[in-house]
């Protein structure tokens, strides 16, 4: 949510200074992947990326203090967005109807609609549920209790039911493509000429949050794990065909609206889909889209039907981790579970905004 619209920034020098890549992402993935589908995520990235570089109502004033970005002339239903040295307004559609998103320097605030309530996401992001070598903090165990972040496989069966909360990512990073994205500094070191381009102070919730992702793709990965951080949609292809093959199918969570915490059932069809390579990718929290990736060789993956109890259509993807030896022992999985690492196969559905690829 913190970067929901600082992918302009990025965009800025890309897009508006340079003419069309020769081969697009989307057209690259066709190009070495024509038998392989999209998933539906990765085609709504695309094509929101093509929207704003094909809307010619969209002006854009690039000034000292930041970006204003004009979409619609002043008609009703256009957005506009301004990046100052507070951070990022920004209002989109009708008077009353929109949708308006304030960055500053405790947070995030955002207020939909006439009715909407504001969301509040604090200055720093808690530790990333997956991420196996982090203890549990006090904020998980409270928040978490009541929904199925971890589960077990043998639950994974028609009938069975799980709180869950299934989201729409709200974080509208854009794909660069590959020869745009070389040009930016992605590493710790360069970390104060990144937030220079970006016109971001050390120390902002913004700067924080990036630094955190680029450490996180700079660290080594538990034992076992190949990991790789993708700046483009064209080297997280590279990167999965070096580790696969050519012959690969990508799948990701897909729901048919967002959801509040709900009861849902798993209905009948479960399947297992992965073979025993895989490569899963992590949409980070950053300007642009960057896919945290790693090679897994003891992770089961699984379709899994599932409906809620408003009607909400899921086809969510589980993956069970055979091995958890390595995890941390306080790590939430094994304190909501109550069961001891190396023991028993955990398992956990995936946002919809990761991938797993796999031998087709």
């Amino acid at each position: 949510m913190e970067f929901r619209l600082l992918h302009v920034l990025a965009s800025l020098t890309v897009i508006l200074a340079t003419s069309h890549a020769a081969l697009t992402p989307e057209l690259y993935w066709k190009s070495v992947l024509p038998n392989t589908q999209m998933p539906k995520f990765i085609k709504d990235m695309l094509q929101q990326q093509s929207d704003f570089m094909e809307d010619e109502s969209t002006s854009v004033d690039v000034g000292k203090g930041g970006a204003n970005v004009d979409a619609g002339k002043g008609k009703p239903g256009g957005t506009t967005v301004g990046v100052g040295k507070g951070g990022v307004g920004v209002d989109t559609g009708s008077p009353g109807k929109g949708t308006s998103v304030g960055v500053g320097k405790g947070g995030v605030a955002v207020h939909a609609g006439p009715k909407g309530k504001p969301v509040y996401v604090g200055a720093k992001p808690r530790p990333y549920d997956f991420d196996y070598r982090y203890a549990a903090s006090e904020t998980q165990l409270r928040d978490d209790r009541n929904v199925a972040v971890f589960f077990l496989e043998k639950d994974l069966k028609p009938g069975a039911t799980m709180t869950l909360h299934f989201t729409k990512t709200s974080d509208s990073a854009a794909f660069l493509p590959r020869e745009e994205a070389k040009t930016l500094p992605f590493s710790s070191g360069k970390l104060p000429d990144i937030l220079d381009h970006f016109s971001l102070k050390p120390g902002s919730v913004e700067a924080e949050i990036m630094k955190d992702t680029i450490k996180e793709c700079e660290e080594a990965g538990i034992k076992g794990e190949e990991k790789y951080c993708a700046t483009s949609l064209e080297s997280m292809i590279d990167y999965t065909k070096s580790k696969l093959g050519n012959n690969v199918k990508a799948i990701s969570t897909e729901v048919n609206k967002g959801t509040q915490v709900e009861k849902f059932t798993v209905n009948a069809g479960v399947r297992r889909v992965a073979a025993d390579e895989s490569v899963v990718c992590h949409k980070q929290n950053y300007p642009y889209a960057v896919f945290y990736c790693h090679k897994t060789q003891r992770t089961r993956f699984y379709v899994v039907p599932m409906k809620g109890a408003d009607g909400t259509e899921a086809k969510a993807i589980a993956a069970c981790h055979t091995d958890t030896s390595a995890w941390n022992p306080k790590h939430l999985a094994f304190q909501v579970l109550k069961v001891k690492p190396g023991t028993v196969p955990v398992c956990h559905f995936l946002p919809e905004d990761h991938v797993v690829w796999f031998h087709n």
